[in-house]
């Protein structure tokens, strides 16, 4: 089946940088695939020019079978597009901004005031759908945002980080919903930089860093590649010697601070490991197993971490 989203070696060029670099990435119907990558990697840039709000200077694209940029206008109405910062008038409702909205996508009276009440209802928002929208939370908001990017029930839909500062319930009922759209057979472009969701809600996953594909494929793919390990820190109550460790399938890393973290092949070896360290260091005061995840496979691919350097996770609103 041919992709709805196929975009092939999309170069992008600022005046003072290139943006882009070689991006290819398809999605089918009925697929999430996440865009993951740092601020500044080309996420938000990509989604731009998918969804033709962009002129790209090299590449091909095509949205539901139809080339950018002679077949855009065609493109558009396959497209919905949600943008990371917020599109919503504040001071009208949720109805009556989604029924603008309705207006501006070319629905029908009759279609508009059946999708009004349907994407109302799909992102939970229908008790409060006729207060003024500068009331709602930052999640409640985030979630309309979606609506109003779903009326016309787009064939592609473009994500650009919609979970980004929202509060946990919000956060599952978009999940939910992104979730249900691609069961439906949406095909669905996902922007993040945060790995758990990618993990979570996406079955590929392209990393993208400073405008070029590092990698993609599944998460498991990914790590796999990566080469990331699952690793064990373990702290006992006296230093453990030199080769102490005789459990097949576990490699010493490093010993800092008290705490000795040792790489190992699978979960199952977790338990001789600590029998070596119990044995070798007299009591076992705190251990911790940290599995390998797309984080740690895009700081081995790339030396640099999802987050840049500084940079606070959203805080929820």
């Amino acid at each position: 089946m041919t992709p709805l989203i196929l975009v092939d070696g999309l170069r992008k060029r600022y005046p003072t940088r290139v943006a882009l670099d070689g991006v290819a990435l398809s999605v089918g119907a009925g697929e999430i695939v996440g865009l993951l990558g740092p601020n500044g990697a080309g996420k938000s840039t990509t989604l731009s020019i998918l969804a033709t709000l962009l002129p790209f200077d090299a590449g091909s694209v095509t949205i539901a079978q139809q080339p950018l940029p002679a077949a855009a206008a065609s493109a558009r109405r396959a497209l919905g597009f949600v943008p990371q910062r917020l599109a919503l008038y504040p001071t009208l409702s949720a109805r009556e901004n989604l029924r603008f909205f309705a207006r501006m996508l070319g629905l029908a009276s009759r279609d508009a005031a059946h999708s009004v009440t349907e994407v109302l209802a799909l992102v939970g928002l229908e008790v409060r759908a006729d207060e003024p929208v500068y009331r709602f939370s930052g999640g409640m908001q985030r979630r309309l945002n979606l609506a109003c990017g779903i009326l016309h029930r787009p064939r592609v839909l473009l994500l650009d980080e919609p979970a980004v500062g929202v509060d946990p319930q919000s956060r599952e009922r978009l999940f939910e919903t992104v979730s249900g759209l691609a069961a439906n057979g949406s095909a669905i472009l996902y922007s993040t930089n945060q790995m758990e969701e990618a993990e979570r809600l996406c079955a590929r996953v392209v990393l993208l860093d400073v405008g070029r594909v590092v990698a993609s494929g599944t998460p498991p793919e990914l790590v796999a590649q990566a080469g990331a390990q699952a690793t064990i820190r373990v702290r006992t109550a006296r230093a453990l010697p030199i080769g102490w460790l005789a459990t097949e399938g576990a490699r010493l890393l490093e010993c800092s601070d008290g705490t000795t973290a040792v790489a190992i092949s699978h979960s199952g070896v977790v338990p001789a490991v600590l029998a070596d360290a119990l044995r070798a260091g007299g009591e076992i005061l705190d251990f911790s197993l940290h599995r390998p995840t797309l984080a740690d496979a895009f700081f081995s691919l790339t030396g640099r971490a999802l987050r840049d350097e500084g940079e606070c996770a959203p805080a929820a609103g």
